[in-house]
């Protein structure tokens, strides 16, 4: 299968409660109203928003119910992402559901946005999954996309697709769109990052191709963003570069530095940044 259809779900949800029932709305709507849509995707921490109180093992109530609803809709689903508690630690992580509700990945951030979310742990592993007859799929979440190993991390096993949801409600959204394209473009897969509306998010989700090609940029308002993923594009991109120009892919695979700073190695430099903080009052430090 060459194409593979997708919806974003650039939602406006509530930042006080429970957004279970909305999400459920949306989802059946979008597959009543696109039959050919075969993944749906939500923005980060779409069901109870940035509130850690919300945390749970699992599997839970809300995780099952997730399930349901992808079995439902007879689609994959990637829930955005949920706290989960595991222990006396809690950590952001995206699950996909198959169509038959089964869980096929899960994925802690291993970038909490410090120094504002706090409390949060960092996961340690990427991670990927297969979608039989279409390819491979990587998972990110908001800020891990600012640490471009993160990234390259998932191309290098395989991933040609990156699924990444966030919650995204500050001035440095432009910022975050340049980073999703060049995402797209060094690692040569296509970025679907969706982000929240109002009141939660700003909005102004992106889907980018391999080339770094802008396919879609939303509003800042709600949007259901539908998007024909082209694989065998996409594999002619990394073969022969975009329009027949470079492949990143395999010069990085191709060249002889292992790039050992990344290896462990103390950065006299960065020690001298200080502690990651938030920033004080220049009047009262």
């Amino acid at each position: 299968m060459s194409v593979f259809t997708i919806a974003g779900l650039q939602l406006s949800l509530s930042a006080q409660g429970d957004n279970l029932d909305t999400i459920k709305q949306q989802v059946l709507a979008t597959k009543r109203r696109y039959p050919n849509v075969q993944l749906i995707m939500l923005p980060e921490l779409a069901t109870f928003g940035p509130a850690p109180r919300h945390a749970a093992e699992f599997p839970n109530n809300t995780d099952q119910a997730l399930q349901q609803l992808a079995k439902e809709a007879q689609v994959w689903l990637c829930n955005g992402s949920l706290f989960e508690r595991d222990g006396d630690r809690i950590y952001n992580t995206a699950s996909v559901y198959d169509p038959q509700g089964n869980v096929v990945c899960r994925y802690r951030k291993m970038f909490p946005f410090l120094p504002y979310e706090e409390g949060i742990s960092a996961g340690d592993t990427p991670a990927t999954f297969t979608i039989p007859g279409v390819g491979e799929f990587g998972l990110s979440i908001c800020y891990d996309m600012w640490f471009p190993e993160t990234t390259r991390a998932l191309a290098w096993q395989g991933a040609e697709v990156i699924l990444h949801p966030t919650l995204t409600n500050t001035i440095d959204r432009d910022t975050e769109l340049a980073i999703a394209r060049a995402s797209a473009a060094t690692n040569q897969v296509y970025m679907v990052d969706i982000n929240s509306a109002a009141p939660l998010g700003n909005g102004r989700s992106i889907v980018a191709g391999p080339g770094g090609e802008v396919i879609h940029q939303a509003a800042d308002n709600h949007e259901v963003i539908v998007i024909d993923l082209d694989l065998d594009y996409l594999r002619r991109v990394r073969e022969r570069g975009w329009h027949c120009l470079g492949q990143p892919l395999k010069s990085f695979r191709d060249h002889p530095i292992s790039f050992p700073q990344y290896q462990g190695k103390p950065s006299p430099a960065l020690a001298k940044l200080g502690a990651l903080e938030k920033p004080k009052n220049p009047e009262k430090s």
